[in-house]
């Protein structure tokens, strides 16, 4: 008997740490599709202790039970049982295999884009921008008067205009690539891609959708 539990806490003292470590998105699955944890709530699950007939996840404070039916015959089963709730987690949430774990920071011409969109994000942001006596009317505009004028008239238009079109744009990103690549609702990188998106628009789009691409090519080598 005393062996038996050794062998069990070994194959425990295994299985959770990996299962943490290179695995984290799939615990936040289990969360997700076996206990209908919204994605705010299970995005810092980690694995506290395991069983034959059940795992114990603790996410946002709280301690989740997320029974295993049937309940494995020994720790062998493990791998399998618990490569086999994830595809039938990312199956049932409409999920893809591939998750996202990392931001990429616009370069080359991205780089100016984005810059670009900042800029005029800050100075559209209010009409005194563009008058005399603003900082940007003594450094640049006073040479060009009219252009001045011009971009004070259209000024409330033109920056609520911005706003809608690139808040549309972060939802789009939200919800039809962040969520399909498992990235935790309010997470840091999750966070980060939305706001990169709000300001750069369709830039962003093309960097995660180059990431999802490499990852699918390298799984794809992997299999072969």
């Amino acid at each position: 008997m005393a062996t038996q539990q050794s062998q069990d806490a070994m194959a425990k003292q295994r299985i959770i740490p990996h299962m943490n470590a290179d695995h984290q998105d799939s615990v936040v699955r289990y969360l997700e599709h076996l206990l209908n944890v919204p994605s705010f709530v299970a995005r810092n699950a980690r694995i506290e202790d395991m069983a034959l007939d059940g795992i114990t996840i603790r996410s946002s404070g709280k301690r989740y039970l997320v029974p295993l039916e049937p309940p494995m015959d020994s720790w062998r089963d493990a791998r399998e049982r618990l490569v086999r709730m994830d595809k039938d987690a990312i199956q049932a949430l409409g999920r893809s295999d591939i998750t996202v774990k990392e931001y990429r920071r616009p370069r080359g011409f991205l780089a100016v884009l984005f810059v670009a969109c900042a800029v005029t994000f800050a100075a559209f942001c209010r009409k005194s921008n563009f008058l005399p006596g603003s900082y940007l009317y003594k450094v640049l505009l006073k040479y060009f008067p009219g252009f001045a004028s011009f971009c004070a008239k259209i000024q409330p238009i033109f920056f609520y205009t911005m706003v809608a079109l690139h808040a549309g744009e972060a939802i789009t990103m939200a919800n039809t690539r962040l969520r399909k690549h498992s990235v935790p609702v309010a997470c840091r990188l999750w966070w980060v891609w939305v706001l990169s998106t709000f300001i750069e628009g369709v830039g962003a789009f093309q960097r995660f959708d180059a990431i999802v691409k490499a990852k699918t090519a390298e799984k794809e080598i992997k299999k072969h």
